[in-house]
């Protein structure tokens, strides 16, 4: 009725031997291609960060060219004796202790 010889025991069993292979390749085929997915979105998350700590890097080497700049152009002026600014900054940020307070 199905197609099927329902009177042979092996060829039904072959026909699921096949199907049951059939599905597992599939399954492996899908998961390889999820596998291959999911390092490819890592390696470019890490690539991504990688080149995001090299610009912050870069950054703070500008930050601190540019504070040199300033500090020899004060030096220059004759300010030399004034803080600078991110010094102000720093202190302002410390906490008190203990000993201060009195």
């Amino acid at each position: 009725m199905d197609g099927h010889d329902a009177d042979d025991p092996k060829q039904s069993t072959a026909d699921m031997t096949v199907f049951v292979q059939n599905l597992l390749q599939q399954m492996q085929s899908r998961f390889q291609t999820m596998s291959d997915s999911i390092i490819t979105k890592n390696i470019l998350c890490v690539t991504c960060f990688l080149n995001c700590d090299r610009a912050l890097d870069e950054m703070g080497s500008r930050i601190d060219e540019l504070e040199q700049s300033i500090n020899d152009l004060r030096t220059e002026m004759g300010q030399e004796g004034s803080p600078s600014p991110s010094s102000a900054l720093k202190l302002k940020d410390e906490p008190k202790s203990a000993d201060d307070s009195a």
